[in-house]
C-alpha cells in the first residue's frame, strides 16, 4: 500500500510528487504522459521565475528529471477510476492494475475540447489534431484550417505558419479574442486568414481530411474550405470521467477545492491545478497548488496515522 498516489503529471502533479518525496511519503504517481497542456504550448515561455526563455517541452524535461531524481514511483498509464472503501482508496490503471493508498492527490488537468461536428471524430488522426507541436510538421505546404479565436488559436497558426502554406483561422464569434499582440504578428504572417462568424458544421474526406464546411452566421450561407489538417483550439474540459461520486464539481465540471488546503470533500482526497476550480490556469499557480496538496496531504497522514 502507498501513504500516497498522485494522479497526472502536469506541473501540480510533478510538484506534488516532490514534495510528498521529501517528507519521506511512499508514493506512486500515475500519468499516460509528462507535461499535460505544458508540453503543447507553442510560443516561449518567459514568465516562470528561473528560466528567462524556455519551451514548454523543454521546462516540463527539466520537471520530469528532477521527480525522476526523487524516491518516487511511476507508472505510465491512464486512470480509469477511483473508489473508497473505509479508510482506503483503489485507483484502476487502464491495464486493469489495481492500487491501494491513504491518499489520493488528482491533478489530471485538462483534455481538448472537442469541436463536436460531423466528421470529428471519424478524422482524428487523419487530418484532425488538437496539439499542433505535435501534428504541425505533417502539414509542411498544406493548408490548414484552425478552429477558435483566443490565444490558443493564434498561438497554433503563428506556429503553423512557418509550416503550412496557408491557414484559415475560424472563429465562431464575431469577432476573435487573442490579444491584440497576437493579432498583430497573425496580420503580419502573410499566409493566415481569419474568418469570424464561421460555424464549423462538417470535416469531410475519403481516407485524410480534404475539406470543411462552415455556416456564415451573418448570411446563413454554407461555405466551403479544401484543407488537409483541421487544428481544434477551442479550449479545454477538466479531466474527471474517472472521479464521479467522490467530488463535487462547479457548474464548469471543475473540482471543487477548500482553497487552503485543496481538500475535496471526501476526507484523504485532494485535488490541484487546472482541473480545480482554481480561476487562474498558470504554469506557476499549478505548481504551487500541487504545492498545497502536497503538504495538506503530508498533515493528514501524519494525523490519521
Amino acid at each position: 500500500m502507498y501513504d500516497l498516489i498522485i494522479i497526472g503529471g502536469g506541473p501540480a502533479g510533478i510538484t506534488a510528487g516532490i514534495y510528498a518525496a521529501r517528507h519521506k511519503l511512499n508514493t506512486l504517481l500515475i500519468t499516460k504522459e509528462f507535461g499535460g497542456q505544458m508540453a503543447k504550448i507553442t510560443v516561449a515561455i518567459e514568465n516562470y521565475p528561473g528560466f528567462e526563455k524556455i519551451s514548454g517541452f523543454d521546462l516540463i524535461q527539466k520537471f520530469e528529471a528532477q521527480l525522476r531524481k526523487q524516491k518516487v514511483d511511476i507508472k505510465m498509464d491512464a486512470v480509469t477510476k477511483v473508489e473508497k472503501k473505509g479508510d482506503y482508496f483503489f485507483i484502476t490503471a487502464q491495464d486493469k492494475d489495481v492500487f491501494e493508498s491513504k491518499a489520493v492527490i488528482i491533478t489530471s488537468g485538462a483534455d481538448p475540447r472537442p469541436l463536436e461536428a460531423e466528421g470529428e471524430k471519424e478524422f482524428i488522426g487523419k487530418g484532425v489534431s488538437y496539439c499542433v507541436t505535435c501534428d504541425g510538421p505533417i502539414f509542411a505546404n498544406k493548408i490548414v484550417a484552425v478552429i477558435g479565436g483566443g490565444n490558443s488559436a493564434f498561438e497554433s497558426a503563428l506556429f503553423l505558419s512557418k509550416i503550412a502554406s496557408k491557414i484559415f483561422i475560424l472563429e465562431y464569434g464575431p469577432k476573435v479574442r487573442a490579444d491584440e499582440t497576437n493579432q498583430k504578428k497573425v496580420q503580419e504572417a502573410g499566409n493566415i486568414e481569419v474568418i469570424t462568424s464561421a460555424d464549423v458544421k462538417k470535416i469531410q474526406g475519403d481516407k485524410f481530411v480534404s475539406s470543411i464546411v462552415y455556416q456564415d452566421k451573418l448570411t446563413g450561407e454554407n461555405k466551403t474550405l479544401e484543407v488537409q489538417g483541421v487544428f481544434v483550439e477551442i479550449g479545454h474540459m477538466p479531466a474527471t470521467s474517472f472521479i464521479k461520486g467522490l467530488v463535487d464539481f462547479n457548474k464548469k465540471d471543475e473540482i471543487k477545492i477548500d482553497p487552503y488546503t485543496c481538500q475535496t470533500k471526501t476526507p484523504g482526497l485532494f485535488s490541484a491545478g487546472d482541473v480545480t476550480e482554481v480561476k487562474i490556469k498558470q504554469i506557476v499557480v499549478a505548481a504551487g497548488e500541487g504545492t498545497k496538496a502536497a503538504l495538506a496531504a503530508y498533515k493528514y497522514l501524519d494525523n490519521k496515522y
